[in-house]
């Protein structure tokens, strides 16, 4: 059994029918025409902008500061890994609770300030903060 069709002649034509391909490309021509627009349109939104108010540090506020090798400073007092959670517990558990301004060094590794964020959430810190410098 021969696959195509037969002419006149007897010869097998094998030849590919095009038209439903085409038809296929068209119908998605037709689509990504028509769904490019909705998503790159979706959601239109206004975002506020940033104030550069430099923010009263009050007393009871508690600055913490990451360096570049990444050690705790506490208020600008160097604090060991194992007494930085109880300290952060003690000042959960002061009322009113301090904020927690954390500052860091913009060439520490992510993962430390998240680790201190992270003791911060488990010990029940309610205010957290980050101190930036003004783009120039």
């Amino acid at each position: 059994m021969a696959i195509g069709t037969q002419d006149d002649s007897g010869e097998v034509l094998a030849e590919i029918n095009m038209i439903p391909f085409i038809d296929v490309m068209l119908v998605l021509l037709i689509i990504f025409i028509i769904t490019v627009p909705v998503i790159k349109h979706s959601v239109n939104v206004e975002l506020p902008q940033a104030s550069v108010e430099r923010v009263q540090d009050k007393p009871e506020n508690i600055r913490l500061s990451v360096d570049a090798q990444g050690q705790y400073f506490w208020n600008d007092q160097r604090v060991a890994d194992e007494d930085f959670a109880a300290r952060l517990a003690q000042a959960a558990a002061m009322e009113p609770q301090p904020e927690l301004h954390i500052r860091g060094d913009k060439a520490v590794r992510y993962e430390r300030v998240a680790q201190a964020m992270a003791a911060a959430q488990r010990a029940g810190v309610r205010k957290i903060g980050f101190i930036t410098e003004p783009a120039p």
